[in-house]
Order: structure tokens, then sequence, then C-alpha cells
């Protein structure tokens, strides 16, 4: 029987397992076997996340949460949940490993997925000219002239780093105006190997084996054209991954795990959340790791009064003084 058992292994999940072993609770993260570190592993320069100044890589920072994790006594698995049953006071945790693992708390921080555009052949030719993320796939478009659809931060993040291996990099946004912050638009504006086209929409990818390019839609007046790409990256934002609460945990009207005001408590007792699983609006590495540290003070309060209550072996020994 475990005390705590963390789902997700992002800076809300890791944040989350360092405050948890800090305080003597011996957390054990189901980190994913495929996905380990969360998006930050599909990251490059992290240049706001407080503490490095001159920024760190994303795949950095979060070897460097790990390792503080697990410096504290946190147990890292790697492997993928199945499936949870979070009600009553004993939750039960089943991988695809097949293994099951049983606790008094459990912190849901699996984060968000990237969100599709929905149109027909985008699955078939994904990792044929299709991707969702320009530092995995980048480097094999090189010399290549591709598109990224979105105008948020992630977007614009995207089209620049790509342009560090395409000949020309379009971005196709459905309005006139983007939504990123200032300064990520800023260096798009004065990247030579971008363009911008606005106020069009993608509503077909062309290619049998690799993309050829893409049919984009007006949003002004409905007429169609095409665009001669060899790539298309989209970056049109994320959905919160709550596949594994469904029945069981309350949602929001966006989709993500309702918590408590400014709490992690979720509707079940014991069951808190953290991370981009439970914000739809702010979605930054340093949110998601305060919302960690609230998940896992919420669940060290809830085991020490399972302890106070006499609840039988609760296992919580030491638990004042090990929050700074």
């Amino acid at each position: 029987m475990h005390n705590v058992i963390i789902i997700g292994s992002g800076p809300a999940g890791y944040t989350a397992a360092i405050y948890a072993a800090r305080a003597q609770l011996e957390p054990v993260v189901i980190a994913s076997s495929v996905a380990a570190g969360g998006e930050l592993m599909n990251t490059t320069e992290v240049e706001n996340f407080p503490g490095f100044p001159e920024g760190i890589q994303g795949p950095d920072l979060m070897m460097k949460m790990q390792e503080q994790a697990e410096r504290f006594g946190a147990k890292v698995v790697y492997d993928d949940v199945d499936s949870l049953e979070l009600e009553g006071p004993v939750k039960t945790v089943k991988t695809m490993l097949g293994e099951t693992y049983e606790a008094r708390t459990v912190i849901v921080a699996t984060g968000s997925a990237y969100r599709k555009i929905g149109i027909e052949d985008e699955e078939r030719l994904s990792g044929r000219g299709v991707s969702w993320c320009a530092t995995c796939d980048g480097f094999f478009f090189k010399d290549k002239t591709i598109a990224v659809v979105g105008g948020g931060d992630s977007a614009m993040e995207e089209a620049t780093f790509l342009t560090r291996f395409a000949s020309k990099v379009y971005v196709v946004h459905r309005r006139d105006a983007l939504r990123a912050s200032k300064i990520m638009q800023e260096r798009a504006f004065a990247d030579p190997k971008i363009e911008f086209v606005w106020n069009n929409e993608v509503i077909g990818i062309s290619g049998e084996d690799s993309v050829t390019g893409l049919t984009l839609r007006s949003t002004e007046d409905g007429s169609e054209s095409t665009l001669d790409v060899q790539g298309l990256f989209v970056a049109i934002g994320n959905d919160p991954r709550t596949h594994l609460v469904h029945g069981q945990l309350d949602l929001t009207s966006e989709g993500t795990i309702a918590v408590e005001g400014r709490s992690s408590r979720t509707n079940l007792p014991g069951v808190f959340a953290a991370g981009d699983v439970i914000d739809p609006t702010y979605r930054q590495a340093a949110t998601a790791a305060g919302s960690g540290t609230v998940a896992a003070l919420d669940a060290e309060h809830y085991l020490a009064a399972l302890n106070e209550a006499g609840e039988p072996d609760a296992g919580v020994d030491q638990l004042a003084g090990n929050i700074a």
C-alpha cells in the first residue's frame, strides 16, 4: 500500500513528487513508457522558467526535476496507466504491463495532448509529412517548404525552430492577428524564412505517400486555394488528457478536471489533480509546477487527517515541518 501515486511526469507531476517525497510519503510516479517528462521533452529552449536566466532545454529541465524527486525518495515507474478505480479509501491503479498499485491518495497530472485539425488524410499522412512536434521531426524537412497551422506561442515557436531546417515556412492562421505573446510574434515577423497566410484554414492535405500540398479556404469569402508544401506542422492547441477519469471525476465545461477553488481537490476524497489537466488558460511550466506543489500539500494534509483519525496503517509518521 502506497501513500501517494502520481500519474504523469511533467512539471506538475515531478513537482508534486518532490514535495511528497520531502514529506517522506515515498510517492510512486507512473511516468509513461514513451512520453516520460511530458510536453517539455518536445520543447527546445525554455526561457521563462524561474532560476535559469540563460534558459534551459526542455528535456534537461525535466531530467533535473526527475533527479530532484528521486533524490528525496520518489520512485519513477516507466509504464502507462490502463485503468483507475478512485472511489473508496483505497485507490487502485492498473498499468499496461499488468501491474496493480494501491494507494490512499492519487494525484492526476496527465497533462494535455496535441489537438488535431480533424480533416481527411491528417491521420493517414501522420509521420509522412504531418507532424505535431517540430523538435521531433524538423530535421526530416531540411531544405523543404513546410507550413505551420496556428497563431499562439506554440505555433510561433514551431515556425521559428523549423527555419533551422526548412527553406521556407508558411504560417497559416484563420484570423488576421496572432494570439501569441509579443516577443514570440516579433521573432516570427523578423525571420525572413517565415511568411504568414492570414485569414485561411486548412481543409485538405494532398499526397499519396507523403504531403505534397494543402488546400486552404478563406475565412473571409470562402474561396479556396492551394499551397505547395512538403510538410504540415499542426500547432493549434491541446486537449486535457482526462480519458482515464471519465465517469469518476467531475469535469468542467472546458473538459478539464474540476477542482475546488484554488485547491487540487476533486469530487472524490483522496484524489487530487494538477497541471494542464486542470488548467485551460495558462498552461505554463511554471504554473504547472505550482499546481503540483498544491496537490502534494493537499495530499499530505489528507493523509495527516487520516493518521490523526486513527486510520489503520496510515503510514504517515513524520509530516510536520517537511514542507518548506
